[in-house]
C-alpha cells in the first residue's frame, strides 16, 4: 500500500468506525435489552464470562465461536479497565465486539481488493478504496454490526481465511477456517472453497496444456461453455483429472491442511450426530432449489449498479438468438424446480418482523402462478450473474457455483443473512468497476442502510400476547 493510499485509507477505516459508533450508540439506547436472536446469545456469553463453560442452551444451533471471541476481548478490557458491575458483559459490551469485527471486515475487503485484482494495481487509488468501503457497508452485513449476532464474525474469519489462502499461507488459512467454523457450521463450505480454488489451479493448467495441444479455439480456457456439448467435455475432463494418481498427489501437497480441517469437521458431524448443536427441529435440511434463485435475484438488486449496463443486456438477447434451445431448456428446467422443490419454512410465514415474510406474503403470496412467472427473471440474474465471472478461470467459476449451491439449496428458510458470505465473494471477484458506479453503490447501499435502521429504530409495535416492543429488521 503506498503511503498516500494508506493515509486514505486509514482516514476512512476512522470515519467509518466513527459513524459506526454513533449509530451503535442510537441504536443500543432504543433497544436496550436483547432482541431477538440474543435473548439466546447473550444470557449465553455472559454465562462465559463468568466462567461457567459447562452451562448450554439447547436452543442455540451454531457452536461457541462468538461468545469464546467475546470473552477473549472483554476479559483482558475489564482488567486493564479495572471494571466491574453490570456493564461487564452487558448486552452493550458484547454488541460492541461487532464493531470491532467491522473494522477488521473493512481492512479484510481492502486487501482482498488489492490481490485479487493485481492486474489493475495502476488504477486510481479512490476505486480501491470506496469498493472496499462499499463493501463493508453491504446492508445486510452491516446492520448486524449493532446486534450480538455471529454475521459480523462469521465473515470476518472467512474473508481472513481466504485472504490467507490467496498468499499461500495454508496452514494459517485453515487454522482461521476452524475459527470461522466455530461461529457458524456452514463455514465449512467456505473452507472447502479455498481449498477447491487450489484444485481449481492444477485444473485450469492441466485444461490449458489439453486445449493447447488440441488447438481447440471454440472454447476459451476462461469461460464456462454455455453448450451441452461444453458441459459434457468439462465432465469428462474433470472425473479424468480426479482419477488421475498424479494430480490428486499433486493437489493433496498443497491443499492437506483444508483436508485435516474436513476431516475434523466430519468427526464433528459423526459425534454430533448432524451439523446442528442444540435445536435441530427448525433448522432441517431440504433441497430447496429455489434457495439458488433467490440469492441470483438478491445479487443482481444489490449489485445493479456495478453489474448490469446496456451491453450486458444487449449480450443476453443475442445469446437468447444464438443459443434459444439451451434457454428454453434451462428455462424447463428453473420451472420444474420451482414447481417441485419449493418449501416455505414456518418461521417465513410466521415471524413478522423480518423483511423476508413480508417479500413472500406480497409477492410469492399474491398469486400461485407468481413463482412460475418470476423464472424468466431468475434467468437472466443467472445469466448476469456467470457473465461477471467471465474474466476468471472455467473451474475456479465450477469451484464457486458448486459452493454456492452447497450454501444455498439445503437452506429450507428464506434468511438473507444466509446470503452475505456468497454475496461478498460474487461481488469481489468482479472486476474492479468505474468510480461514477462504484458511487452509485454506495448511495444505494447507504440509503438501504439509513432505511433500515430508521425503520428498526422508530417503527415498533405489539404482539397481542406479550407487551414486549417489536421491530422490523433483516
Amino acid at each position: 500500500m503506498e503511503k498516500f493510499e494508506g493515509y486514505i485509507f486509514t482516514a476512512l477505516c476512522s470515519t467509518n468506525f466513527l459513524i459506526s459508533c454513533l449509530l451503535f450508540s442510537k441504536v443500543t439506547r432504543e433497544q436496550r435489552e436483547p432482541y431477538m436472536d440474543e435473548i439466546f446469545h447473550v444470557p449465553q456469553a455472559q454465562k462465559y464470562c463468568h466462567g461457567k463453560f459447562n452451562e448450554w442452551d439447547p436452543m442455540i444451533t451454531t457452536l461457541p465461536g462468538l461468545y469464546l471471541a467475546s470473552v477473549g476481548v472483554i476479559k483482558p478490557v475489564v482488567w486493564l479497565a479495572d471494571l466491574t458491575g453490570k456493564v461487564v458483559c452487558s448486552t452493550a459490551m458484547l454488541r460492541f465486539i461487532n464493531l470491532l469485527f467491522n473494522c477488521g471486515n473493512l481492512y479484510l475487503i481492502y486487501l482482498l481488493i488489492c490481490k485479487l485484482h493485481l492486474r489493475e494495481k495502476t488504477r486510481t487509488t479512490s476505486r480501491r478504496v470506496l469498493s472496499a468501503l462499499s463493501l463493508s457497508t453491504f446492508p445486510v452485513l452491516y446492520f448486524f454490526n449493532f446486534l450480538y449476532y455471529t454475521d459480523a464474525g462469521s465473515t470476518f474469519f472467512i474473508l481472513f481465511t481466504y485472504l490467507m489462502t490467496l498468499y499461500g499461507c495454508h496452514k494459517a488459512a485453515a487454522l482461521l477456517g476452524v475459527c470461522s467454523v466455530f461461529f457458524r457450521q456452514t463455514n465449512i463450505i467456505w473452507v472447502a472453497f479455498c481449498a477447491a480454488t487450489l484444485v481449481a489451479a492444477k485444473m485450469d493448467e492441466a485444461w490449458r496444456v489439453e486445449h493447447t495441444k488440441k488447438r481447440d479455439e471454440k472454447s476459451p480456457p476462461s469461460q464456462v461453455p454455455l453448450s451441452f456439448s461444453g458441459a459434457k467435455k468439462i465432465i469428462l475432463f474433470t472425473v479424468e483429472f480426479l482419477t488421475s494418481p498424479g494430480h490428486v498427489k499433486a493437489v493433496l501437497l498443497v491443499a492437506w491442511p483444508y483436508a485435516a480441517v474436513g476431516v475434523g469437521f466430519l468427526a464433528f458431524v459423526v459425534l454430533n450426530d448432524g451439523i446442528v448443536v442444540g435445536d435441530r427441529t427448525s433448522h432441517e435440511a431440504c433441497l430447496n432449489f429455489p434457495q439458488l434463485f433467490y440469492f441470483f435475484s438478491f445479487s443482481l438488486f444489490f449489485s445493479l449498479p456495478v453489474s448490469l449496463c446496456y451491453h450486458r443486456v444487449l449480450r443476453f438477447l443475442q445469446a437468447l438468438k444464438k443459443q434459444p434451445l439451451f434457454f428454453l431448456f434451462v428455462t424447463a428446467v428453473c420451472l420444474l424446480l420451482v414447481w417441485k422443490f419449493t418449501f416455505v419454512h414456518k418461521y417465513l410465514l410466521a415471524d413478522n418482523r423480518h423483511f423476508p415474510f413480508y417479500v413472500w406474503r406480497k409477492l410469492f403470496q399474491r398469486h400461485e402462478l407468481v413463482r412460475f412467472l418470476l423464472v424468466p427473471v431468475y434467468v437472466f440474474a443467472g445469466w448476469n450473474f456467470l457473465d461477471s465471472f467471465k474474466s476468471r478461470s472455467l473451474f475456479w467459476s465450477l469451484a464457486f457455483l458448486a459452493c454456492l449451491l452447497a450454501a444455498t439449496v439445503p437452506q429450507k428458510l428464506l434468511e438473507f443473512r444466509y446470503f452475505i458470505v456468497p454475496y461478498l465473494m460474487y461481488r469481489l471477484h468482479m472486476p474492479l468497476p468505474s468510480l461514477p458506479r462504484l458511487v452509485v453503490e454506495f448511495l444505494l447501499y447507504t440509503a438501504v442502510n439509513a432505511a433500515t435502521i430508521y425503520i428498526f429504530i422508530t417503527i415498533t409495535f405489539h404482539w397481542p400476547d406479550t407487551t414486549a416492543t417489536q421491530r422490523f429488521m433483516w
